[in-house]
């Protein structure tokens, strides 16, 4: 008598339905092997943690809304050979996490900042943290239409709570009135309380260009983001380089045959 039809509905009334997908198989393996009870019940709650982990990730991964999928191994290191990789893999085992340490990343177009952002945020969700992915402009979208709709405060709440917030080309845009000092709210908000990387285009020195309407907002938001923050300069040639097109050969030169007079 096979019991797995009548295990079905108890399964899924305790939630653990996706022991299902591995029942049969590892039912073959026990019989065949001549496991104990107890291992077979192992095999099967390892196979139920493996699953939820699994499904875990991909919600994780999903919420994230990276670009793509550009991890810590596919960084191209042997362009960058000033970069401090040490430092790297020390933050991609996550002890920033832990210290709710910004870590800003600066560097010219095309060098790498958002790869090496959104690995990073790769790693966390690896460890089981809650990342979001945003540029600038999104976050500033976001909070100007939260702003119109009256739940600014809830959405900077929200968005305060998440343990790692990437922010990927600050100050390609300079940040107008009303974004710049939402922004400057949710930096305050997340101070000390969470982890968040920034990436831009501009050398931190020029960093207050992006409060062109307000400098003493600018210092007060920046003096926060710098404050035990890991700084990373990505200085070399861009990734983006358009490739020449390869030159087509010279033909040789056709001689001329005169003709024979007759």
């Amino acid at each position: 008598m096979n019991p797995i039809p009548e295990l079905a509905p108890h399964l899924k009334q305790l939630r653990l339905s996706g022991i299902l997908g591995s029942l049969e198989a590892r039912n073959r393996q026990a019989i065949e092997s001549k496991l104990a009870y107890t291992e077979f019940l192992s095999l099967l709650i390892h196979d139920e943690v493996a699953r939820r982990d699994q499904t875990k990730f991909a919600l994780r991964l999903r919420r994230a809304a990276f670009r793509s999928g550009k991890s810590l191994e596919g960084f191209d290191f042997a362009r960058l050979p000033n970069l401090n990789r040490a430092l790297i893999h020390d933050l991609a085992t996550g002890r920033y996490l832990q210290e709710k340490a910004p870590v800003l990343i600066v560097g010219p177009c095309g060098t790498g900042k958002s790869h090496l952002a959104q690995a990073l945020g790769h790693c966390a969700v690896r460890q089981g943290v809650d990342v979001l992915f945003t540029t600038q402009a999104q976050l500033c979208a976001t909070l100007t239409t939260a702003r119109a709709v009256g739940t600014v405060e809830r959405k900077i709440a929200t968005l305060s709570r998440v343990p790692l917030l990437i922010v990927d080309d600050f100050g390609l845009k300079p940040l107008r009135a009303s974004a710049d000092e939402d922004f400057h709210d949710l930096i305050a908000e997340r101070y000390e309380r969470a982890a968040t990387i920034v990436t831009s285009n501009l050398d931190f020195s020029e960093w207050d260009q992006a409060f062109p309407a307000n400098r003493l907002l600018a210092s007060a938001t920046l003096d926060r983001l710098r404050h035990n923050a890991y700084c990373l300069t990505l200085d070399g040639e861009s990734y983006r380089s358009p490739k020449l097109a390869p030159t087509a050969p010279k033909s040789a030169p056709q001689k001329q045959v005169k003709s024979a007079t007759l």
